[in-house]
C-alpha cells in the first residue's frame, strides 16, 4: 500500500470534456493552505516504510517538449523552471510494503523516463509469482505498452501491443495510480471500478491553476474556513473531490503560436467488458414467479428447522441436515469468499520487513475489524481456514461505552462461537475503549481524513474506524470461553498490517434498513434499484473515506466481499435467493450470507440483525449528546446528514 500524490503546475489544463458538472474552471473552491512537508507528513502515515519525491520538468522549445527528472536537471535548466514554457510534475510516494522479498521505494522511474506511483494490489488479471512485487510488475508491464496517445482500446490496432488503458482495466483488485508515459507525453491516473483505494483530485480553477491528486488531504478545511463562510456551502466547492472511478489521460502538447504547455483531460471507459458489466450492476433475475417464492420459502423453512436443531446441540454438524438444507448457491458463495480471503491473506508473500523488531512467534499478519456481527464473523471463520494455523488472529473491536456497547457484547459472544468452530486457533479480542470527550486532537485529525466527506455521520464512522484500525487496546488474560467482565486486562497493540473489512456485504445482500423501505414501496424492482444505487455510489459514500481513515494508521484495508468474482457470483443469483425481505429482520435480509454462516457452523451469528458501527460502538449516541444535547434532538435535526460546523465543540 502507498500514499501517492502529484502536483502539476505550468500546464494550462482543459477539463471541459469530462462528464461531470463540477469541473467548471470558473467555479470557486474553499481555500486550503498546506506545504509540501504537510503533504509528505500525511502520506507518511499511510506509508511509514519510506517517503520519497520525484520532480519532472517539461520544457517546450520550437513546438517540441523535453522532459527531465530532478536528478538529471542542470543548474541552468533549474533556473529556468519558472519560465512560462516550463511545467513541473511533482510525484510523491510513501510506501507500506506488503508484497515481494526486496525493499521498494516509490516513485519508480524506469530507463525510458516513465514515472509511477501506485497504491494497490494485483489479486488477479495477471499471473504473478507468490513472491513478486506487484508494483514492479506493473511498472515493467506499463513500460511495454504502446505509446500512441490516441489508443483507446485494450490493444493498439497498429502495433498490436497492450495499451495503458488495457493493462489497468485488466487488474483484479483495488488500485489507484498516477503514471507518466514519457514517450507519449501523457499522464495517466485513475481508480479501480469500485473505488476501493482513495484518490482525491483538485481540478484547476480560475483562482488556482494547480492540478493535484492525492490519497489524502493534508489538513482539514475546517481549520482555514473564514468565519463568514459556510464550509462547503452554496457557491463554494470543496477543495478536494473524490475522483470518480475510471481511467483518465492528460496529453501534454504545445499551444501554437504561444508555446504554452497545454493539456486536455479525457476520461476513458474500462477496456474490460466483464468489469464494465459488473459496474453496471445489472441482474438478470429480479422478480420471482409465485413458484419461485414457494420454493424459496420451503427452503427457508427447512433451513430454520435444521438450524434450530443444530444450535440446540451447540456443535457444528458437518454431514447432517443443516448442510443438506442449504442451497447449492450458498456453497458456491462460500467457496468464492474463501478464495477471496485466500487471495488477500495467504497467496502472496508478505514482505518480511514488516516483522522488524517483532519476534516471529508474536507476528500477527492479518486482523479483522470485528463487531461480532454476521459479516465479520464470516470473515473470521474463513480467515481461520486460509491462514497458517501457527498465526494468531486479532479481532479489533471499538467501543465508546465499555462492555455495555452492543458491538462489544456481540464481539464477546462471537469470540466464544469462533472458539467453538475453530478451537485450535488462538483468537485475540482486542478491546479498544474510547471516550469521545478525550479525543479533541484526534477528532480534528479525522476531520482531515474524511475530507471531502463532511457530515457528522461521516465523522462518527471515521473516528470509529480510525481507532479500531489503530489496534491499540486491551486483551483479557483469559484464554478460555468466558462471558464475565472480571478478568484482568492487559495493554496490547496489534501489529497486523493487513485488515479485513466487511464493506460491500450490506450493499450487495440488502442489509440496510432503506432496502426494506425500497422493497415496501417498489417491490423487487425497487429493491434492486436501491441496491444498484448503493453499489454505484459506494466509492463516493464509503470506500474513499474508509480507506483514508484505516490507512492513516499504516494499515491496509482489504475487502473480501468486494472481490470481482464475489460480485459477479452474487449478481448471477436471483435476487430472491440473495434476500427475501418478506421475512423478518435477521432472517430475510442478507439471506444468502446467513446460509453461508450456517455452512461455517456459525449458528448464532446467522440470525444477528444488522447494526452499523456508529450505533454498535455507541459513538453516535455520545456525539449526539455532545453536539445536539440529546439523541432525541439529534434525530429531530437529522443529525446524520448535518454538516460539520467548525465552531462546534466537537472539533
Amino acid at each position: 500500500m502507498c500514499g501517492i500524490a502529484l502536483i502539476v503546475s505550468g500546464i494550462r489544463i482543459d477539463t471541459s470534456c469530462l462528464p461531470f458538472d463540477s469541473t467548471s474552471s470558473t467555479r470557486k473552491t474553499e481555500k486550503l493552505l498546506f506545504s509540501l512537508d504537510d503533504l509528505k507528513s500525511a502520506l507518511r502515515r499511510r506509508g511509514p516504510d519510506s517517503v520519497f519525491a520525484k520532480k519532472l520538468l517539461l520544457q517546450s522549445e520550437e513546438n517540441l517538449i523535453s522532459s527531465f527528472t530532478d536528478n538529471g536537471v542542470s543548474s541552468s535548466e533549474r533556473d529556468n523552471a519558472d519560465d512560462i514554457h516550463t511545467a513541473k510534475l511533482h510525484f510523491f510516494g510513501a510506501t507500506l510494503q506488503l508484497r515481494g522479498i526486496n525493499p521498494l521505494i516509490q516513485p519508480l522511474v524506469d530507463a525510458s523516463g516513465n514515472v509511477l506511483v501506485y497504491n494497490g494490489e494485483i489479486f488477479g488479471g495477471f499471473d504473478l509469482e507468490s513472491d513478486c512485487n506487484d508494483t514492479e510488475f506493473l511498472m515493467r508491464t506499463l513500460g511495454e505498452c504502446c505509446s500512441c496517445a490516441s489508443c483507446s482500446a485494450g490493444h493498439c490496432v497498429e502495433c498490436g501491443r497492450s495499451s495503458v488503458l488495457g493493462v489497468l482495466s485488466a487488474i483484479k483488485g483495488p488500485w489507484a495510480i498516477i503514471y507518466w508515459q514519457d514517450s507519449s507525453r501523457t499522464l495517466w491516473f485513475g481508480r479501480d471500478g469500485f473505488g476501493r483505494r482513495s484518490l482525491l483530485v483538485h481540478w484547476p480553477t480560475e483562482d488556482d491553476s494547480t492540478f493535484l491528486l492525492s490519497s489524502v488531504s493534508p489538513v482539514s478545511p475546517v481549520q482555514f474556513a473564514p468565519e463568514d463562510e459556510t464550509h462547503n456551502g452554496i457557491g463554494c466547492f470543496s477543495y478536494w473531490e473524490e475522483l470518480p472511478c475510471g481511467i483518465y489521460s492528460l496529453h501534454v502538447d504545445v499551444s501554437k503560436p504561444s508555446g504554452y504547455l497545454v493539456a486536455e483531460v479525457k476520461m476513458h471507459g474500462y477496456a474490460n467488458s466483464m468489469l464494465t458489466e459488473l459496474i453496471k450492476w445489472d441482474r438478470i433475475s429480479v422478480e420471482p414467479s409465485s413458484e419461485d417464492l414457494k420454493t424459496c420459502c420451503h427452503k427457508l423453512s427447512r433451513g430454520q428447522r435444521s438450524i434450530h436443531l443444530a444450535s440446540s446441540e451447540a456443535v457444528p454438524n458437518e454431514t447432517g441436515s443443516v448442510q443438506s438444507a442449504i442451497p447449492v448457491r450458498a456453497q458456491n458463495l462460500l467457496d468464492a469468499l474463501k478464495e477471496s480471503v485466500l487471495r488477500r491473506t495467504s497467496l502472496y508473500t508478505v514482505y518480511q520487513a514488516v516483522t522488524s523488531g517483532i519476534r516471529q512467534e508474536e507476528f500477527v499478519p492479518v486482523a479483522i475489524l470485528f463487531s461480532g456481527g454476521l459479516d465479520s464473523m464470516i470473515l473470521a471463520a474463513l480467515l481461520d481456514k486460509c491462514l497458517d494455523p501457527n498465526y494468531e488472529i486479532d479481532l479489533l473491536n471499538v467501543s465508546f461505552d465499555g462492555h455495555l456497547a452492543p458491538d462489544r457484547q456481540s464481539a464477546k459472544a462471537g469470540l466464544n462461537e469462533l472458539r467453538r468452530v475453530a478451537p485450535s486457533r488462538k483468537w485475540r479480542l482486542v478491546e479498544i475503549d474510547a471516550d469521545l470527550s478525550d479525543l479533541v486532537f484526534e477528532t480534528s485529525h479525522v476531520v482531515s481524513l474524511i475530507n471531502p466527506a463532511n457530515t457528522y455521520m461521516d465523522l462518527n464512522i471515521g473516528i470509529a474506524l480510525w481507532l479500531a484500525s489503530g489496534g491499540n487496546g486491551w486483551v483479557s488474560d483469559a484464554n478460555i470461553s468466558d462471558n464475565d467482565n472480571n478478568h484482568v486486562r492487559i495493554k496490547y497493540k496489534s501489529n497486523a498490517k493487513i485488515l479485513l473489512v466487511g464493506s460491500g456485504a450490506d450493499e450487495q445482500c440488502a442489509g440496510y434498513g432503506r432496502h426494506r423501505t425500497s422493497y415496501r414501496r417498489g417491490s423487487w424492482l425497487g429493491l434492486h434499484e436501491e441496491m444498484r444505487l448503493d453499489m454505484q455510489r459506494i466509492w463516493r459514500r464509503n470506500l474513499g473515506r474508509d480507506d483514508r481513515c484505516i490507512a492513516d494508521n499504516g494499515k491496509e484495508a482489504r475487502f473480501p466481499f468486494l472481490d470481482e468474482d464475489v460480485i459477479r457470483l452474487l449478481l448471477n443469483m436471483p435476487l430472491w435467493e440473495v434476500a427475501n425481505l418478506d421475512q423478518p429482520i435477521g432472517i430475510g435480509d442478507k439471506k444468502i450470507l446467513r446460509e453461508v454462516a450456517k455452512l461455517l457452523g456459525l449458528y448464532e451469528a446467522a440470525v444477528l440483525p444488522k447494526r452499523a458501527i456508529q450505533f454498535g460502538s455507541r459513538i453516535a449516541r455520545e456525539s449526539n449528546r455532545k453536539i445536539f444535547g440529546s439523541n432525541r434532538a439529534a434525530n429531530q435535526a437529522s443529525a446524520g446528514s448535518v454538516r460539520i460546523n467548525r465552531k462546534s465543540s466537537f472539533c
